[in-house]
């Protein structure tokens, strides 16, 4: 189930981890969600390259996405492929309504991800 938070402190949470982002990706803006999706599929492949394709990126941020919405039993992750990729299987429907909604549960979701990445102490440099 989600987390309830107050809109200001889930606006504050988010900026922390954009900030977070554009600090350790040593970039001058603030990273927008695709990015970030970007860089948590990149996290949880467990390895970088130079260049992606596009149709990689699009696979990492579907992995992201699996990955954050497993933390309510949406999905599950299933194993690695031959190729180290992560796979997750679908349990559940995801039925938030409205891009608006969407948007704001990935946020929470993002948020609850750096919160147990800072706990871990997981570096975001490569």
């Amino acid at each position: 189930m989600a987390e309830i938070m107050e809109d200001w402190e889930l606006d504050f949470e988010w900026l922390q981890v954009q900030h977070l982002v554009k600090d350790a990706l040593k970039r001058d803006a603030l990273p927008d969600m695709n990015a970030i999706l970007f860089l948590i599929g990149i996290q949880e492949l467990g390895r970088w390259k130079t260049q992606f394709t596009k149709e990689e990126k699009q696979d990492l941020m579907h992995v992201a996405i699996c990955h954050l919405l497993s933390y309510d039993g949406y999905y599950v992750f299933k194993g690695r492929d031959d190729d180290g990729w992560p796979h997750f299987e679908a349990v559940k429907p995801f039925r938030q309504k409205g891009a608006q909604e969407q948007e704001e549960f990935l946020k929470i979701k993002i948020v609850q991800y750096f919160k147990e990445w800072k706990e871990g102490d997981m570096s975001l440099e490569q």
